[in-house]
């Protein structure tokens, strides 16, 4: 059984000028040309790789900690983020808390399997950590609701790959960060001529039908006028 989220918007309070960068628009915004859909999905996705692999590869903080300048499933997200921007799965609720999560039960995962009496056994069971921790990973998104299919490949990059299984626990900040990297790039770059994201929690419930006069059956329509016919007063 999911949990229920509900649904609270306060960006149409902010003012315009604000609430324009985090994706709000009084009115749905006009599809663009194809062509300039590929243009910016080009550009924004150029962007927020530079960007996040230039902070990681280029800060002294990261280098002292030997963190790899990209975690390799954020290139996935950036189809979604900035190809696919009206996707649920695209949306900051699943891609922030969709990694980290993924990245929670990897590190976790595979600690576990770490436990084993010696190394050899233990690397020679890696790959069953890894098709664990995206099992897992992927019942825990679905539980919450945060499904981004990227973060399966999160889930077994400590299982898989010895840069990030010697980040230990520090594998999470890290992902958490380019999360917010990822889509901080997206909601300048989107909301130039697009618009990013659709819904931050939960999408909008859709508005409800306007009701529909209710009108008696022909039946009782018949049988109402033959009874009004037969009470009618004759003149005497």
């Amino acid at each position: 059984m999911a949990f229920s989220i509900p649904s609270v918007n306060i960006l149409p309070r902010l003012p315009r000028w604000v609430s324009h960068w985090f994706g709000y628009r009084p009115t749905p915004p006009k599809p663009l040309p194809q062509y300039l859909v590929w243009i910016w999905s080009f550009f924004a996705a150029f962007c927020g790789l530079c960007v996040l692999q230039a902070i990681f590869n280029y800060s002294s903080y990261f280098e002292r900690r030997h963190v790899p300048g990209i975690v390799a499933s954020f290139g996935a997200s950036a189809v979604l983020c900035y190809g696919a921007i009206d996707a649920p799965l695209a949306q900051p609720r699943a891609l922030i808390f969709g990694h980290f999560l993924s990245a929670l039960v990897g590190i976790c995962v595979t600690k576990l399997f770490s436990l084993m009496p010696d190394e050899e056994r233990f690397n020679s069971l890696r790959w069953l950590a890894a098709s664990l921790s995206s099992a897992v990973a992927i019942v825990v998104m679905q539980v919450t609701q945060t499904t981004h299919p990227p973060a399966g490949a999160t889930a077994l990059l400590p299982a898989v790959d010895d840069a990030i299984w010697e980040l230990s626990w520090y594998f999470l900040p890290v992902v958490l960060l380019s999360s917010v990297i990822i889509m901080a790039v997206a909601l300048l770059l989107n909301n130039i001529q697009r618009r990013y994201p659709t819904f931050w929690i939960a999408p909008s419930p859709p508005p409800k039908p306007a009701p529909t006069p209710v009108t008696a059956p022909e039946h009782q329509k018949e049988h109402a006028e033959e009874e009004l016919g037969g009470n009618t007063l004759l003149p005497r």
